[in-house]
């Protein structure tokens, strides 16, 4: 049974959280901490982070009916949460400007960030020139290549790439050496992760930035007289989208919530990115959680079609609410993700990033449970332009 939504003092969730790092970086993460304590309660920073949101990020993110995608299925009504609306692209935004205020108050001049589809980067590119800080962005070489639309937006924007070719040559390497870079140069640089994962605070600093996204969801279905959905549905990696997606209704025991994970090549080869289906408790990136490993505790490499989801782990709070059973995770595979994509952009026009394209590839599971008088509301985390060679070259029109 799930008791509550909050981290403890120490930054768990249930047994998952806490703070795995060097000693070097206790400093660092405690007055950020402090930081972060003080400005969730400060009626300033909230209201000039709620103008940034809403006059250069575009929030509030439209609620969409989508009724010919509806009509494919025949029963429940499906809205979507239009974050693919947002400045940048995608979701990632909320995150970047909140932590780029947060950091100009704790006097940083420098920023450095992970990032695997390149949303993330291009959303902490752009955050630094709202707030004239310097920024630095690792990226796993293997993401670059796939990735060169976003790799170009961040130079543009004035952003340093370092590619990073150890390992998986993926997100799991871009966030070593993010980590890495931190600690050498913790003075002056802040580390803005992208995701609800790694050390105390972050996974519950990032998810309230995120929560924007349900805390809106929330107020535009009671205007379109539709209450309390009845299914919400997410995909996860880290799980930012879908952990500020879920937040607001976690404690209301009617909404149904599915995470769908990238299940890759399939879930029983090892070409995957199941992490919660098919991983064990271990430690990565500062932090307890489900971790796809082996029988000697090593990190198994991640696969997915999409880059953003191609990740060992994933945040703690997750890995508390599958275990509270009050998150229900399952998969799709590239090729569901594929058909995700091809449906979306034919029934209603809207190309969908690969990441969401999971969740819409998990609909034709999904539906068929459906009533016509319930609603799914599903995240659509971000859009397709940066995936678009990807889909060309693996999808036959």
């Amino acid at each position: 049974m799930m008791k509550k939504t909050l981290p403890d003092k120490r930054g768990y969730f249930g047994d998952f959280g806490g703070r795995y790092v060097p000693e070097t970086l206790m400093r660092a993460l405690d007055e950020l901490t402090n930081a972060y304590r003080l400005v969730r309660k400060d009626s300033n920073f909230q209201k000039e982070l709620r103008e940034y949101l809403e006059d250069y990020a575009g929030r509030p993110t439209a609620l969409y009916e989508a009724k010919r995608l509806s009509a494919v299925y025949k029963r429940a009504r499906i809205f979507l949460k239009r974050e693919d609306l947002c400045h940048t692209g995608a979701h990632k935004i909320n995150n970047t400007l909140g932590q780029g205020l947060l950091a100009v108050r704790l006097g940083k001049k420098r920023i450095v960030a992970e990032t695997g589809a390149g949303q993330h980067g291009v959303a902490t590119a752009t955050a630094c020139r709202v707030f004239g800080l310097k920024c630095v962005v690792y990226m796993g070489a293997l993401d670059i290549e796939r990735q060169a639309l976003n790799v170009y937006k961040m130079r543009l924007l004035g952003a340093e790439v370092r590619p990073v070719y150890s390992g998986s040559r993926t997100l799991k390497d871009a966030t070593n050496e993010a980590i890495r870079d931190w600690v050498t140069n913790v003075d002056d640089t802040h580390y803005l992760l992208g995701s609800v994962v790694g050390p105390h605070p972050y996974p519950a600093m990032v998810r309230d930035f995120q929560s924007t996204i349900g805390d809106e969801t929330r107020g535009q279905l009671r205007k379109k007289r539709v209450g309390l959905p009845d299914y919400l549905i997410a995909c996860v990696g880290g799980g930012s989208n879908a952990i500020g997606f879920f937040h607001t209704f976690l404690k209301d025991r009617g909404v149904r919530m599915i995470g769908v994970e990238a299940a890759g090549k399939g879930v029983n080869t090892r070409e995957h990115a199941a992490t919660l289906t098919k991983g064990f408790p271990g430690i990565l990136h500062g932090m307890k959680s489900y971790l796809l490993q082996n029988r000697d505790g090593q990190v198994e490499l991640a696969h997915s079609i999409s880059a953003g989801l191609d990740y060992p782990s994933v945040g703690p709070e997750h890995s508390y609410l599958k275990d509270a059973k009050r998150v229900r995770y399952v998969t799709a595979t590239d090729r569901d993700a594929l058909d995700g994509f091809k449906l979306l952009t034919e029934a209603e026009g809207i190309m969908p990033a690969l990441e969401p394209s999971h969740a819409i590839g998990y609909l034709k599971r999904l539906m068929p449970k459906t009533k016509k008088s319930e609603s799914v509301v599903l995240c659509l985390s971000g859009r397709g332009d940066k995936d678009i060679d990807t889909v060309k070259s693996l999808l036959k029109t």
